[in-house]
């Protein structure tokens, strides 16, 4: 067995314990009636006195956490104490879903002030082999470095490791809407369809999923054709209902012109939902225009799913429910619609943004803007 070493002077309190690892010691003071202390164990004295000589400097800074939990014991208060206050109900979701399919898994058990860089790098890249894009890599990074920081000002770290580590580098997205005969093909597919005028709508408006599900009839004149957009549907948290919740930004308010078709398919829709309303024992509720058969509202992974069996039907090659709003603005824009005025149906809140996400349609435009060039100048097309 090997025996205790005297601490030399200055040092603090270190010892060598009986398996030759040298234990190093902070007293804290008392607190809520306990002498408290902070410890580290090293394999050699040196690496305990640098430790202890650390630990002191960051109790006279102010900087030295005093008490450590688990990262599965600090996430839940983040997200409601910090988290839910200010991010949206679909961003809590998110945020929710990494920590309990990503983070609790791999980090769960490790204290936060034991988190090293290491352990985040090794989870990014277990994720990545087992097939997890690069963006959602990034985005479980991204809960990461948030939630560190705040455990940060909170004193529970003294660093955040996340500012450490590099995610995987975004990859580019590129959008692939459906070809117009495949917009057809869904079209053509969709009457007799219960939700024919979702996906209508959907594909002519460019509308986002939670705005299609969260549109109510009050905002629908079938007789002007036009439709406000003004709130959109949240999924809840687990166990909790979809709610009503402001819009992406304030750009993404708009007022929609809608084509005859779509105008068509909303009225058959509203006389199919008022037999079904009238056949229901309860109906949900009744400002909904996209409901279940008893008036409730639509779920986002189902309607998704609905999307899916519909794609089957069409024969069309599988996209994902963003893909139509994608479609609707590169129509518009093949079409010749001016970006800005695609930017104002889509509800962008900059132009840029609309640009750079249908940059692939714009080297048609181009060469049709110099077409209308030589029109204009020498009166004839080329």
């Amino acid at each position: 067995m090997a025996g205790r070493g005297r601490r030399g002077h200055g040092e603090g309190s270190i010892f060598q314990t009986a398996d030759g690892r040298w234990r190093a010691s902070v007293d804290l003071g008392w607190h809520d009636g306990r002498r408290r202390r902070k410890y580290a164990l090293r394999r050699t004295r040196r690496e305990a006195a640098t430790w202890l000589q650390e630990t002191l400097q960051a109790q006279r800074n102010g900087t030295l956490v005093r008490e450590s939990v688990t990262v599965s014991a600090w996430f839940p208060t983040y997200l409601e104490k910090v988290a839910a206050p200010k991010v949206r109900p679909s961003t809590l979701v998110n945020y929710e879903r990494d920590f309990r399919r990503h983070i609790e898994p791999s980090l769960g058990r490790i204290k936060l002030d034991k988190l090293e860089p290491r352990h985040l790098a090794d989870l990014y890249a277990a994720k990545t082999a087992a097939g997890l894009s690069a963006a959602s890599v990034r985005h479980i990074h991204a809960t990461l470095r948030r939630s560190l920081n705040v455990a940060m000002k909170w004193g529970l770290v003294s660093r955040n490791v996340a500012l450490l580590v590099d995610p995987p580098s975004r990859q580019e997205y590129r959008v692939e809407p459906l070809t117009v005969d495949e917009a057809r093909q869904v079209l053509s597919a969709a009457p007799g369809e219960r939700l024919e005028a979702r996906w209508v709508a959907a594909l002519t408006l460019g509308l986002r999923q939670g705005e299609a599900l969260g549109l109510c009839w009050e905002d629908v004149d079938l007789d002007t054709a036009t439709v406000r957009i003004r709130r959109q549907l949240a999924r809840g948290r687990a166990g909790e209902p979809a709610r009503f919740t402001s819009l992406k930004s304030a750009r993404s308010a708009r007022t929609l012109s809608m084509p005859p078709y779509l105008v068509e398919a909303l009225r058959r829709h509203r006389e199919a939902q008022e037999v079904e309303r009238a056949a229901a024992l309860v109906w949900v509720d009744p400002q909904l225009v996209f409901t279940t058969p008893i008036g409730s509202a639509l779920d986002a992974s189902n309607d998704a799913k609905a999307f899916k069996a519909l794609l089957r039907v069409a024969g069309v090659r599988p996209v994902r429910l963003h893909d139509l709003r994608h479609t609707a603005a590169s129509l518009l824009l093949a079409q010749g619609m001016h970006p800005r005025v695609v930017m104002e149906v889509l509800g962008h809140s900059q132009i840029g943004l609309t640009m750079n996400t249908y940059s692939h349609v714009m080297p048609s435009m181009l060469g049709e803007a110099a077409t209308s060039m030589q029109t204009a100048l020498w009166g004839e097309r080329p």
